[in-house]
């Protein structure tokens, strides 16, 4: 009985090498490829965020690390600074609205030099189904809203759901949600419009 069990443990230990192994080849053989496929993706997030014709370079190479309230916590965000020519014309900022409904909310916004949002892109939420997830591109063109918008220069208190006294609409039966993101865009318009230079002093992001 005991050479039984002994043979059996064998077995199972050459086993389970085996299929460390085949795991451990997998993963080497794919990590480019997924790698490839992640800078693929980023890439083509980011060049949705801000027109074509207002930058001339890699976007992805010009990242920087930010650390601010503006962006909705205490952690480092990245930043991407687009320039034409050299100019800084535009940013696309990774930032977190932490008041969402079910909690934070990633977003990614690109914003010209002059504080005006060009595109909103949602990254992460734990929203509702069929009532916060509406802040969602493929279910609700909300997010859109936002496009061309600026800070209003009379008041800006006028940047809030309606709800609030404010000009932008927000879902029935969810209005936490929308507000979390109307507030974040405001912090994101007042960082570009009011301190530049934290973006474009902060280091440079971590090449990966």
């Amino acid at each position: 009985m005991l050479k039984s069990m002994q043979k059996n443990g064998l077995r199972l230990s050459f086993f389970a090498l085996i299929c460390t192994g085949a795991i451990v080849f997998t993963d080497y053989k794919t990590h480019d490829v997924i790698a490839a496929q992640q800078q693929s993706q980023q890439q083509q997030i980011l060049g949705s965020m801000l027109s074509a014709s207002s930058y001339d370079h890699d976007l992805s190479q010009e990242c920087r690390l930010l650390t601010s309230d503006y962006l909705g916590n205490s952690r480092s965000h990245p930043v991407y600074l687009a320039r034409k020519n050299g100019a800084i014309t535009g940013y696309i900022i990774e930032s977190v609205a932490p008041d969402g409904y079910s909690g934070s909310i990633r977003l990614l916004t690109g914003v010209s030099t002059d504080a005006e949002i060009q595109r909103v892109e949602v990254l992460e939420h734990h929203e509702t189904p069929g009532l916060g997830d509406k802040i969602e591109r493929s279910k609700n063109s909300w997010i859109d809203g936002f496009n061309h918008q600026k800070l209003p220069v009379e008041n800006d208190a006028l940047w809030a759901v309606k709800k609030d006294g404010g000009q932008f609409d927000s879902f029935t039966g969810a209005t936490i949600t929308p507000r979390a993101i109307v507030k974040q865009l405001k912090n994101v318009l007042l960082l570009v419009q009011q301190h530049p230079e934290l973006i474009e002093q902060a280091p440079a992001c971590e090449a990966k």
